[in-house]
């Protein structure tokens, strides 16, 4: 037995180890009255932003030696800031709205979430499923199958649909781990006792309460989304990596596979790969599908996502989660998800009444693409099946067989007087989510082309038109509108709509010789761009880039907004990929290597494949950026190279200030250029020196504009 001194040593030992830090919101109340913020706070403690956010959300727990540091702050800031009288409900969530004695809390060692035990009675519903009700763990037991950080602060940002419809009262996904902890949105974690694929999947369906709420009310809800680190896919029986590189999928005689087959689960026509779905047929028109996303298989490209797949599994829910919140529920690449939100916000039917039997059928939805239409043999890329027979198989077409609407790249030599001038500075100038902007009130054909030969121009038809543009005379100084390279036509060509109303808004008259143009048409992407905006707006003013900044504020506050917090920026690097990559997927070409020219491929399938939809876009983006640079032309400033949604300009010091014109008022220049961070203002992209871009042109005959950011840094384009 121990002595009494033996006892009372190791009593006094407990009473001198570390104090208890105080409970996350508590953490938080004392930062704000200290008007600190959590940036700054990051700084002084030599960590991240968003390190300082999972100690303030309950997610994690600072370790020694900052552990000591921050207590020490928190000690001095408890003292000078005291709690006021109503101390218990001000550290409850500011989205809580039960009461005081509902929000008791439980504090967990410091390496796990804190837990807040609510009552049964805070979160039951008639049909609410266990895994979504929080009730107080015994002490010798793990706690129950929900754990909320304890008094979590309400987001700046939107976290979640929680709260909006019950069925997906946890949110639109969660990210499993493999001790089965699955965290969703905001925090909330779940206990998942799935061992295998299958029982995921009726885990997820039948206690999740995950997914989201349908765009449109003619559309679908979101399917939950599971994604599996590491560890997790491990534990359900998934190799580390795919054998399969070209296919990227698992074998059909794997055993995850047999084991959804004998549960009759169907996977869909690209099988069991890095993003995969899972679902049974239908049945009274309720969908039962759940998509995956499988971490160790390279899911989230980095070129899109950053490092978010090498991220702890919070982080992994805080990151996909805000897009899911802002855009949708990731579907697959950014370019698959850019396509699926067209597609999510203009569904391709709705329910109609069939008079003959009084039930209801699926109807074309109005506005909308409603199903696969061939384009013009002219808007056809050269695999299609509308052009077998018309070329031979390695010819290549001419300007007048085919239509060729891309972005600008382009560059020009240096006139003596640009030499004599004495500019010191080349600084590029990067137009915000370029391609969604241009998406902006276009009118787009929603119908099947028709053939028209020697049609009067008519800018409210979209369409195809073939006309002789190599008689406008262009300032040498300025690249051709026309082409994508910048030179001058030299004979009849096919063109978008949007490029032959620019033609003859620039004074010329056209002629066209033949036209494959459309009648039914609409602003089909409105909401698409719209909801894009909104979502790059949010993110950027999360990173402290707003609207309403002056021009000056706006490069501060730009110059260092991707060190701010690497998730955020992860988000906002996804948003603008999403844009770009659904242009692109819209004319997305044969990807199987044994496909054979002249045959249908799986694309050809989707209602939203429209070559003529991504010319029509990218025409307009080259003719918004050839207005403004007309525009500044008036003024004496002419661009010296373009790549794409980048324009480099010669400056006389290194700011786009130094530059850009303004109006005896100091405001900018009508028409041209404008500094902000709304899509289709533009951005600082870089600078360099004068005789860099010299040397670029005059020696290495490149572009400038394309490292406009330094030396093998490629401009990286929206």
């Amino acid at each position: 037995m121990p002595t009494e001194d033996e006892l009372f040593a190791a009593v006094d030992a407990l009473l001198e180890g570390e104090p208890e830090m105080p409970p996350p919101a508590e953490r938080t109340r004392l930062r704000e009255a200290a008007r600190i913020s959590q940036a700054r706070l990051a700084e002084a403690l030599r960590t991240s932003t968003q390190t300082v956010k999972n100690w303030e959300a309950g997610r994690s727990e600072p370790r020694p030696p900052r552990r000591q540091a921050y207590q020490r702050l928190l000690d001095g800031w408890a003292e000078k800031y005291p709690k006021p009288a109503d101390a218990e409900a001000a550290q409850l969530p500011e989205t809580f709205t039960g009461t005081p004695a509902q929000a008791k809390v439980r504090t967990p060692p410091s390496s796990a979430p804190e837990v807040a035990v609510a009552t049964a009675e805070e979160n039951a519903e008639p049909s609410a499923a266990p895994a979504a009700v929080s009730r107080p763990a015994p002490a010798n037991q793990p706690s129950s199958t929900s754990r909320r950080p304890a008094a979590r602060r309400a987001a700046k940002k939107p976290t979640g649909p929680a709260g909006t419809d019950e069925r997906f009262a946890n949110g639109p996904l969660g990210v499993l781990d493999g001790d089965g902890s699955l965290y969703c949105v905001g925090g909330l974690v779940l206990d998942c006792p799935a061992k295998t694929v299958p029982a995921l999947v009726e885990w997820t369906l039948a206690e999740a309460r995950l997914g989201s709420p349908r765009l449109h009310r003619h559309g679908n809800d979101g399917d939950p989304l599971i994604v599996l680190t590491d560890a997790a896919a491990e534990r359900l029986g998934l190799p580390a990596t795919l054998e399969d590189r070209r296919g990227l999928r698992l074998p059909d005689d794997h055993k995850v596979i047999k084991q959804l087959t004998k549960a009759e689960w169907q996977l869909s026509g690209r099988g069991f790969g890095p993003w995969t779905r899972i679902y049974r047929p239908m049945q009274q028109g309720k969908r039962r599908c759940v998509q995956l996303v499988i971490l160790p298989w390279d899911a989230l490209d980095v070129r899109s996502w950053g490092d978010t797949g090498q991220l702890p599994a919070p982080d992994v829910a805080a990151v996909l989660g805000t897009y899911a919140t802002r855009v949708l529920t990731p579907r697959g690449t950014t370019a698959v998800c850019g396509l699926e939100l067209m597609t999510a916000l203009r569904p391709p039917t709705r329910a109609v009444k069939d008079e003959t039997t009084g039930a209801f059928v699926p109807g074309p939805l109005p506005g909308s693409l409603n199903r696969p239409i061939d384009p013009a043999w002219p808007e056809a890329p050269d695999e299609h099946p509308v052009l077998a027979g018309r070329f031979p198989e390695h010819y290549t077409r001419t300007p007048a067989e085919t239509i060729n609407e891309e972005s600008l790249t382009w560059f020009r030599p240096l006139t003596d007087q640009e030499v004599a001038e004495g500019y010191t500075h080349a600084v590029g100038i990067d137009v915000n989510m370029a391609f969604a902007a241009a998406a902006n009130r276009l009118n787009v054909g929603l119908g099947p082309a028709r053939e028209v030969t020697a049609p009067e121009f008519d800018p409210k038809l979209p369409g195809s038109w073939l006309v002789d543009l190599s008689g406008i005379e262009t300032d040498p100084r300025l690249p051709s509108p026309f082409t994508p390279d910048g030179e001058r036509p030299d004979g009849p060509g096919w063109y978008s709509t949007t490029t032959v109303a620019y033609a003859t808004e620039l004074g010329a008259r056209v002629e066209p010789i033949e036209a494959f143009v459309r009648d039914e048409s609409g602003y089909y992407l409105d909401p698409w761009y719209q909801r894009l905006r909104d979502a790059y707006v949010a993110t950027m003013a999360d990173l402290g880039v707003t609207t309403g900044m002056s021009e000056a504020e706006f490069l501060a506050a730009m110059a260092g907004y991707k060190s701010a917090d690497p998730q955020t920026v992860a988000v906002l690097a996804a948003i603008k990929a999403t844009a770009k990559g659904g242009i692109g997927k819209l004319q997305e070409r044969p990807r199987h290597i044994r496909h054979k020219r002249g045959e249908p491929w799986p694309a050809l399938k989707r209602v939203a494949w429209s070559p003529h939809i991504r010319a029509e876009v990218i025409a307009k983006t080259r003719t918004n950026m050839h207005r403004k640079m007309s525009r500044l032309a008036a003024v004496g400033l002419y661009p010296v190279a373009i790549n794409h949604d980048c324009v480099v300009y010669l400056s006389h010091g290194p700011s786009p200030l130094d530059f850009l014109p303004h109006t005896d008022e100091g405001k900018p220049l009508p028409g041209g250029f404008r500094l902000g961070v709304s899509p289709g203002m533009v951005k600082h992209e870089g600078t360099q020196s004068f005789l860099w871009l010299a040397d670029m042109i005059e020696n290495q005959h490149a572009n400038p504009a394309r490292e406009i950011k330094g030396p093998g840094i490629l401009n990286e384009g929206e």
